[in-house]
């Protein structure tokens, strides 16, 4: 098939591995990519623009925005794709893909989303082209079932569960070198944001144990935080690690944590399936959802509370072979469920199939949540 992904493109982590993957699996992709739109440039007139684009980017209004939107049809004209895959739209609009719909009737609209533009604390201007835009995709691709209700109350035509995945090339088990050890090795590690929930104070709480602990993430979110801290404060300045070095900070730790995002509203997430293909074992925060995906004390491990949390890491810091038959475990059902990229690229051609089925016939298909 004849595929083009449409999306931000700041980050090789996103739509990046789902065009390499649909590639893989035999299509023919096309790529846009609006980040290059808003990019810095020489003078002082050059920074005004910038400035100016910016505010475009940031409120996703403005001549910049408009220009994406008229340079996406020309592509999708000239490209005459079977598939158009918008991840994350928020700066393309239901007028741009009418036009589509009427230039290349044939064609699936389909939009993917890993944020969760319906929680509360997001700015209202960051989603308003996203969800006004809702209805003139032929399907809307939902991260976790919360947003599978809301997608069809604000208007969407299909709706399906579409969950995130772990990349083989990048998230799997290595063997640290002496020199990445003293980067890298520990009991425990985090590797995330900085959200004001209960993660500050448990990852105080593992420190203030005796157990030794590391942290990677966004410095500009964790420092300010951490340097007031009695027991994290000797882990300033936080680091984000990418590709590699993010392989070998999960592989490098006997126990490596997730910590859901409250602002998300997530009851899974991308790490829940990165973790476990390292053969690290996963202990994160239990949710219902989670507790579907692996059996508790099997392969994976979830904890409710602080105590809960620290008395895991005790058991398993203490127990080295109970500790790597869950990481195995988890490690092999994290592959037989299908929850690496390629799996979940064939599970989106498989729902624009039937999408396809309907356009030819007519004929309406019911929407169910997985």
């Amino acid at each position: 098939m004849r595929i083009l992904i449409a999306g931000d493109w700041h980050s090789e982590l996103h739509e990046e591995v789902v065009s390499s993957a649909l590639t893989t699996l035999g299509h023919e992709v096309q790529e846009f990519k609006w980040f290059h739109y808003f990019k810095k440039t020489n003078g002082f007139w050059g920074r005004l623009v910038y400035l100016i684009r910016r505010a475009e980017n940031k409120y996703t209004v403005g001549f910049t925005v408009n220009r994406i939107n008229k340079d996406l049809l020309g592509n999708v004209i000239k490209f005459n794709p079977d598939i158009l895959f918008i991840y994350r739209g928020t700066h393309i609009t239901a007028k741009t893909l009418r036009k589509i719909r009427s230039f290349v009737p044939d064609c699936v609209l389909v939009g993917y989303n890993n944020d969760d533009p319906f929680a509360p604390e997001h700015v209202f201007y960051l989603w308003r082209i996203f969800l006004k835009a809702l209805p003139e995709y032929d399907l809307v691709l939902a991260y976790r079932h919360a947003n599978i209700l809301e997608y069809k109350n604000a208007g969407a035509r299909h709706v399906e569960l579409l969950r995130s995945w772990f990349v083989p090339e990048r998230n799997h088990h290595v063997e640290l070198t002496a020199t990445e050890k003293t980067k890298f090795e520990t009991d425990v590690v985090f590797v995330g944001h900085y959200e004001p929930d209960q993660r500050l104070e448990y990852l105080e709480e593992i420190v203030r144990q005796g157990f030794s602990l590391r942290l990677f993430g966004p410095g500009y979110d964790w420092d300010p935080i951490i340097k007031k801290s009695e027991f994290l404060r000797q882990l300033k300045p936080v680091h984000l690690v990418w590709g590699e070095d993010y392989n070998r900070a999960l592989c490098g730790a006997k126990i490596a944590l997730c910590f859901l995002s409250k602002l998300n509203r997530d009851t899974y997430t991308r790490r829940c399936f990165e973790i476990p293909a390292t053969q690290t074992l996963l202990l994160s925060e239990y949710t219902d959802d989670l507790a579907t995906m692996y059996n508790e004390g099997i392969e994976a491990e979830f904890f409710r509370t602080k105590i809960e949390m620290v008395q895991k890491i005790k058991k398993y810091l203490y127990d080295a072979d109970k500790c790597k038959s869950i990481a195995t475990a988890g490690n092999q059902r994290v592959k037989l469920d299908g929850h690496d990229v390629i799996s979940r690229m064939q599970q989106m051609i498989i729902l624009v199939l039937k999408i396809r089925n309907q356009k030819l016939t007519e004929t309406p298909i019911n929407s169910g949540v997985k």
